[in-house]
């Protein structure tokens, strides 16, 4: 478990004592190049300080926090040192959400959601789903805006080397392409699938059997306390992926990690030095039009991660969820019972 740092000091716009915050709001906070223990820690105090203004009669707004790290393993709660195959200079740190041993560095996005549940009315089961479908909503819409005739060639992986099998998937999420994102019943995170070929597989329900799982995109994982949820989601990038070799991602031997690189242009990533304080911002509105564009693949300028259209996207689709204005999709299966 990673310590508290007593020293940090928290932006003013931080406060949590305003009386006149509207029961549904989100503060938008990036903090890039960011230290993992120190970002927990912030994390963890900013949670407890709700914690304590909630009984006091306080509000206090939600936030996400969009956070590009150092690189780092973190080992979840019950996670297990066997997934952690080799030990290199990268540091292995302890934490308190769920899940097993992942990697968090340059070229992943993750954001973290410090939200109120109990305010919105949501379960950790609602939390968790919301959380997968803003990652297919956003992933498919990128999907959809440069679709690839054929497979990248950095894809190799053979199904037989994973411990977790293809599932069928269900059209609610699904993309047009030849890709589409989607979660999956039997384990946490957002997967990405190829559709068959003659797209004339079993059917089950809605679920077409004969679409192939070719890996993982995205991963979550959550701590709640008093009904006040912190840590997040991460969706890779343009990330080193051999980052993941040294580990059982997410605790599936042989499990194959994907990059949205590799499905949908991106510029360069410039990686900024960290700032002195959490940055804030309420109304976070980058350049959509150029170098935020995942759709222009001739573009070679930089962007930061937070400039990038598909950063905005998931946020805009996070903060609509918490305001109630997108609904949980039931899953097809569920629909025949």
């Amino acid at each position: 478990m990673t310590k508290i740092h007593k020293n940090l000091e928290f932006d003013s716009n931080l406060d949590l004592s305003k009386a006149d915050l509207p029961d549904k709001t989100v503060k938008v906070c990036y903090l890039p190049h960011a230290d993992y223990e120190q970002t927990h820690a912030k994390m963890l105090a900013q949670t407890l300080a709700r914690i304590e203004a909630k009984k006091n009669g306080q509000r206090s707004a939600d936030a996400l926090w969009v956070v590009e790290h150092n690189d780092v393993y973190t080992l979840g709660q019950a996670g297990k040192v066997e997934h952690i195959l080799q030990r290199g200079n990268t540091p292995i740190i302890h934490t308190d959400r769920g899940g097993q041993v992942t990697w968090h560095g340059k070229g992943q996005l993750v954001l973290y959601w410090l939200f109120d549940l109990k305010n919105l009315g949501w379960s950790v089961r609602d939390l968790v789903s919301h959380a997968e479908q803003s990652l297919e909503d956003a992933i498919n819409e990128a999907l959809l805006s440069y679709p690839f005739s054929e497979a990248p060639s950095s894809l190799s992986l053979s199904l037989s080397q994973s411990s977790l099998q293809p599932e069928p998937q269900f059209p609610q999420a699904q993309a047009t392409g030849q890709y589409y994102a989607k979660a999956r019943q039997d384990a946490p995170g957002v997967y990405i699938y190829s559709k068959a070929a003659d797209g004339d597989g079993a059917v089950m329900g809605d679920a077409m059997l004969d679409d192939v799982m070719l890996g993982k995109i995205a991963s979550l994982g959550f701590k709640i306390k008093q009904g006040f949820s912190y840590h997040g989601i991460a969706l890779n990038l343009n990330c080193d992926l051999s980052a993941f070799a040294a580990i059982n991602p997410c605790g599936y031997a042989g499990m194959q990690m994907l990059r949205l690189a590799d499905f949908v242009p991106l510029p360069p990533l410039t990686h900024a030095n960290a700032p002195d304080k959490l940055k804030i911002a309420q109304d976070l509105t980058p350049d959509l039009s150029s170098k935020a564009s995942y759709v222009n693949g001739t573009n070679k300028d930089t962007a930061s991660l937070s400039n990038l259209q598909i950063t905005q996207r998931l946020i805009d689709n996070i903060k609509q969820r918490q305001a109630g204005d997108i609904p949980l999709r039931v899953p097809s299966n569920l629909l025949h019972l």
